[in-house]
């Protein structure tokens, strides 16, 4: 977990200005419609204005905000210095006069900008408020997980005039995370097209945040169709020579209906986005909430106290309320959780032991265990939220196992664990039930470039290019489940395989020859599968 205390001041405030070069290729797109209007809604210290005063007649009004003062100065001194008179810049909040103007006349022919990019946990209460507030105002469904710069779009795609344009430098996680799919549908309704310009490198070097470059135009009247979205892939910033116009004449725009959910649909090729369509209809192939349910690991609200290695169980006597666990990549290198490999993680002393008191008072244990409770009160841990809401604190709730674990994030491509001794799993991990399979043929079939191309498409990722998938994107990954195969054998062969190091992609290659091909893929059609899911993985890692 981030605390804000820990975070730098930059970014805090969400201060990462926008390269001219990009600013200027923006502007560029938003003049081509002879705008009258400009609005940008955090201007910092007024870059994007610096490509306009050679362009700007004196009858196009510009109109900014920035809420730092210091910044603010700088960006009026732009003007000054340029001597250019017909702007107006407010020091104040954007959101705030978002709120304080919604339902006025205040409209604007195109936006302009690099929202600042802040937690929402970061925000001050009444920023948070007014948040909140404008998902109200658009009836969007609004979440706590939020980041600062998706309310920032909202707003300025509800002031941009029919047919008005939008350039903004966004994160590229618009096109994945789960706390912007109210944005990406008010963009679907809102918008005639969108396109997006997806580079290789980060243009922000002081940070991990990759961005994207968002073209968008709103529709001249709401009931009209989507004509949908595109995604570039960019290198460098050579694509930048070329004329806006141009890439929005030529892209490929993939229909509304991907604009209802992720965009990340769009990074494939039309043949593979055929093919993906197609493979859904193969009865052999299952969406995983058919076949299996997902949960959340056990959460204990602090896990380096409840869980913990051998010495700790032996010195305060520990042993009757101490269960096998698991929960990190480094526990489990294969697919199989079993005895062979909890002892050896317990030979390298790791946590492998997780503490369940289950009892209704601390006056069941003896001195030892008391004094393990005293160490947990020394440190704390029974004023942290999770455990001072359950009573008593020390009793974690919600225990149980499952015969098939997965583990939240992964480098690769995700994988099944086969909990063979039924170790418990912490909220590092899943806990996944089968509704009717043999829990072998799961954990043996999930490992193929089919499933992994779909963890690619409904997976999130951060800086560092790790994905993460939680149950309701698991919930959508289409498995294939061959019929006549040997899942057994087959599992304790690949668990071997993955514990002796095999390489995964080379791992992956030969289960594809296996499931894929048993189901009745063609070798062109396993082809084109592999090659969406590499392209995929090779973005999202940045290599």
């Amino acid at each position: 977990m981030n605390f804000k205390i820990l975070e730098t001041e930059q970014k805090l405030r969400g201060g990462y200005y926008t390269p001219e070069i990009l600013a200027d290729f923006i502007n560029r797109w938003v003049l081509e419609s002879n705008p009258k209007q400009i609005l940008e809604p955090s201007c910092g210290d007024g870059v994007f204005f610096e490509s306009f005063f050679n362009t700007f007649r004196d009858s196009i009004m510009l109109t900014a905000f920035e809420i730092n003062e210091s910044e603010s100065r700088k960006a009026e001194q732009r003007f000054y210095q340029n001597n250019y008179n017909n702007f107006k810049i407010f020091n104040k909040d954007f959101l705030k006069w978002t709120v304080q103007n919604f339902n006025t006349d205040a409209k604007f022919d195109a936006v302009v900008g690099n929202p600042p990019f802040i937690r929402y946990q970061y925000l001050e209460d009444d920023t948070q408020s007014l948040i909140e507030m404008i998902f109200k105002l658009l009836r969007l469904k609004f979440t706590k997980h939020t980041n600062l710069w998706v309310p920032f779009v909202l707003a300025s795609i509800h002031f941009l005039k029919p047919q008005g344009r939008l350039g903004m430098v966004l994160p590229a996680e618009i096109l994945h995370v789960m706390h912007a799919q109210s944005l990406r549908t008010y963009l679907g309704q809102n918008c005639e097209r969108l396109l997006i310009f997806d580079p290789e490198d980060l243009w922000f070097t002081d940070t991990l945040q990759g961005a994207v470059v968002l073209f968008a135009e709103k529709k001249k009247e709401i009931e009209s169709e989507t004509k949908g979205l595109s995604i570039i892939k960019t290198k460098g910033y050579k694509f930048t020579e070329e004329s806006p116009s141009k890439y929005i004449s030529s892209a490929k725009y993939i229909n509304g209906k991907t604009i209802e959910g992720k965009w990340t649909y769009a990074l494939l090729t039309d043949v593979e986005y055929d093919l993906l369509l197609s493979l859904r209809r193969n009865k052999y192939i299952h969406q995983f909430k058919n076949i299996a349910d997902v949960d959340v690991g056990i959460v204990t609200g602090a896990n380096k106290y409840f869980l913990v290695n051998d010495e700790v169980i032996k010195k305060f006597d520990l042993e009757k309320y101490s269960h096998p666990m698991f929960g990190r990549s480094e526990h489990c290198q294969g697919v199989i959780y079993d005895e062979i490999q909890h002892q050896k993680n317990i030979s390298n002393g790791a946590p492998t032991n997780f503490i369940w008191f289950d009892i209704d008072s601390e006056e069941e244990l003896n001195l030892l265990q008391k004094d393990y409770l005293k160490v947990g009160k020394a440190e704390s841990i029974h004023l942290r939220y999770k455990c001072r809401i359950r009573n008593p604190w020390f009793r974690v709730p919600s225990v149980y196992t499952t015969k098939i674990g997965m583990l939240k994030r992964a480098h690769e491509f995700p994988k099944l664990i086969l909990n063979d001794i039924q170790a418990y799993t912490t909220d590092t991990s899943y806990r996944i039930k089968s509704k009717y399979l043999d829990e072998s043929s799961i954990v043996y079939s999930f490992i193929n470039s089919l499933t992994a191309l779909t963890a690619e498409l409904e997976g999130r990722h951060y800086g560092g290019g790790v994905l993460e998938l939680v149950p309701s994107e698991i919930e959508k990954l289409l498995i294939p489940i061959p019929q006549n195969l040997n899942f057994v054998s087959g599992l304790k062969k690949l668990n071997e395989e993955f514990t002796h190091k095999i390489n995964a992609q080379e791992i992956l290659g030969k289960q594809d020859q296996i499931i894929l091909s048993a189901i009745g893929l063609s070798k062109e059609e396993i082809r084109v599968i592999q090659s969406a899911r590499k392209r995929l993985s090779a973005r999202r890692r940045r290599i």
